[in-house]
């Protein structure tokens, strides 16, 4: 693997947390990752299409972007996405009445600020959602867990933002919430849930719409095989691992194929050289 592209991108989609950033493991703060910000810099100088997709759920990009911009990250709202921003899509495009909700206040408020009818467990209307989002919730209950696994036994869609069981951080990899709840619901029902997040045919579907570029022409860029490499693989976009987050050089080259990178570099900022962005 080398650090040339096998053809030159159009566009750019950057995971978040290993990538561009990393947080802590209780995502209260965040540290740049060297070379981020002198990329995004010069793909907006450039006028090159490029969006951030993390599989992070606690927050609205509007809450979330803020933050980013604090600690130097020079990216804007609409170029941050996240799975709630995708599953909004597809609780919309499927004509989902009411949303059963597993995760934190801000995975509602993504999701009914872009028009999708939520309820938490206990709710009245909760006996009557037809579908159920799992998403970021360090404080998921067996009574969450309960609500949850009855709704998808009457039949409601089980969805999710995320069934990846780690993400990088400052502090090493972090457990992913989202993905024990989902073993918990998928053991009682049988039943396995949609991801809208990576590396989901939805998300890569989602960014490939939002750059207006055709998959083969977008990079995609990320440090976890299971998530961006997988999306990228199926998706037929330009994989390109990074080793600044969970995964070595090594550990990229010993990846099966669906899980290959086209190309690794050890981080976002040797994007400023080798053919990329000229």
């Amino acid at each position: 693997m080398n650090s040339t592209p096998p053809n030159k991108p159009k566009g750019f989609m950057f995971d978040l947390d290993g990538t561009l950033i990393l947080s802590n493991r209780k995502l209260g703060s965040y540290q740049v990752i060297p070379g981020a910000v002198e990329v995004l810099l010069e793909l907006e100088r450039r006028q090159i299409p490029f969006l951030a997709m993390t599989n992070g759920s606690a927050y609205a990009a509007a809450r979330q972007g803020p933050r980013l911009r604090e600690v130097g990250l020079p990216i804007a709202d609409e170029h941050l996405f996240t799975p709630n921003s995708v599953a909004a899509k597809v609780f919309t495009d499927r004509g989902h009445e009411r949303v059963l909700v597993l995760g934190t206040p801000g995975v509602v408020e993504a999701l009914e600020g872009r028009g999708v009818p939520c309820c938490l467990p206990g709710d009245e209307t909760a006996s009557r959602a037809d579908a159920v989002y799992v998403a970021w919730h360090p404080e998921c209950s067996m009574n969450d867990i309960h609500a949850a696994a009855g709704r998808v036994m009457d039949g409601a869609a089980f969805y999710t933002a995320s069934d990846v069981p780690f993400f990088a951080t400052q502090d090493g990899p972090a457990f992913g919430y989202s993905c024990a709840i989902n073993g918990a619901i998928q053991r009682v029902t049988g039943r396995e849930p949609e991801v809208t997040g990576k590396p989901s045919q939805l998300a890569m579907d989602f960014v490939s719409a939002k750059l207006g570029l055709d998959a083969t022409e977008i990079a995609v860029i990320g440090d976890d095989p299971l998530v961006e490499m997988e999306m990228a693989v199926a998706g037929g976009a330009i994989g390109v691992g990074v080793t600044s987050g969970t995964t070595s050089r090594e550990e990229w080259a010993a990846q099966p194929s669906e899980r290959r990178p086209h190309l690794v570099i050890e981080s976002v900022g040797e994007l400023l050289g080798g053919g990329w962005l000229s």
